[in-house]
């Protein structure tokens, strides 16, 4: 498969995919590796999660705070739900920056011609870790700000729409319904451009000399006439997951015989449990790889050449390692 910069410059969201797609067979075992010791910890922690907070939420609304000793029993259950959720988001921190580390450095090493093992790659997480993670704290303070002002903006329209005497029975004026439609859809918007300003930076972090604000500002400039093919990706991406994590629970997490539920046997929620399971560790592997190869797209959609000698010594300083690239290996490798 050859592609050229004029190529990379011009593939749309799907031929991202299906180029994406493709780069696992260029280093199987290490793809192979890489998927189980990091991506399949990330999926199965975001679809598992569920399962431990869901009988404590249970218990929690089925407590009657009115009987005469149902409150003493909240205390232990609040701590436990609070003690799986602080576990879980751990877990999926840690993963996440380990396994995007792990693909943005493998898929750049077989841009670059640079040997691709599951060994270098886990070598080189130390001193790219701590670069990914300045981006994230940033990104996590925008997402903070985003939050706080999206807050703002429906409690300004609750106060200025909403009368002071009306009732909870009264349905809310429709001014107050067609703008808050408004400020959802703005501010979802919103929500996806930080997401693809993110996913971009973590990959400008491992790539380039830069992180923090730095690497968010050059992911800005990237995506620059690129915003809508980053935006088909990320809302395709959310979709798929929130499909996967919505038929896991309504399976197998409420496969008990709860109202809602598919009503399955426990051989049923096992099988599909690792059905689903199986699928979301292919979305993010292939998300992981999607976006690393819309950071050369983008690259190339602003003329920007990426110097593959200069990027194989970026690669072997993560290894402590500086070995000039000899030939001009071209993208067709991957």
């Amino acid at each position: 498969m050859e592609l050229a910069s004029s190529d990379l410059a011009a593939l749309g969201a799907a031929e991202l995919v299906r180029v994406s797609a493709a780069i696992p067979r260029a280093a199987p075992r290490t793809f192979a590796l890489l998927t189980a010791c990091l991506v399949f910890p990330l999926s199965f922690a975001v679809l598992a999660h569920s399962l431990f907070t869901h009988p404590v939420l249970l218990r929690v609304q089925s407590a009657n705070p009115s009987s005469g000793g149902g409150g003493g029993g909240h205390a232990p259950q609040w701590l436990r739900l609070f003690a799986y959720q602080f576990l879980y988001l751990i877990v999926l921190f840690t993963f996440s920056l380990l396994s995007t580390a792990a693909a943005v450095f493998t898929v750049a090493s077989l841009y670059a011609a640079k040997p691709a093992s599951i060994s270098s790659s886990l070598a080189a997480l130390p001193p790219i870790l701590p670069r990914l993670l300045r981006t994230f704290l940033w990104v996590s303070l925008l997402m903070l700000a985003y939050h706080l002002a999206f807050a703002l903006a429906v409690l300004l329209l609750i106060v200025a729409f909403i009368p002071n005497g009306m009732s909870e029975s009264d349905p809310p004026p429709l001014s107050f319904v067609l703008f808050l439609v408004l400020v959802v859809f703005v501010f979802l918007g919103i929500h996806v451009y930080i997401s693809a300003l993110w996913h971009l930076a973590s990959v400008v972090s491992v790539l380039e000399p830069l992180c923090g604000l730095a690497a968010m500002a050059k992911s800005r400039q990237l995506l620059q006439g690129r915003a809508g093919t980053a935006a088909t990706l990320v809302v395709s991406y959310f979709a798929v997951c929130g499909v996967t994590s919505l038929l896991f629970r309504a399976a197998v997490v409420k496969g008990r015989g709860e109202e809602g539920s598919f009503g399955l046997g426990l051989p049923g929620r096992v099988l599909v449990g690792s059905v689903l399971v199986c699928v979301l560790v292919c979305v993010n592997l292939l998300g992981l790889l999607v976006q690393s190869v819309f950071y050369y797209a983008c690259k190339a959609f602003h003329n920007q050449q990426i110097d593959r000698s200069a990027l194989y010594e970026h690669l072997g300083g993560y290894l402590g390692e500086y070995v000039p690239l000899k030939s001009n290996i071209q993208m067709e490798n991957l």
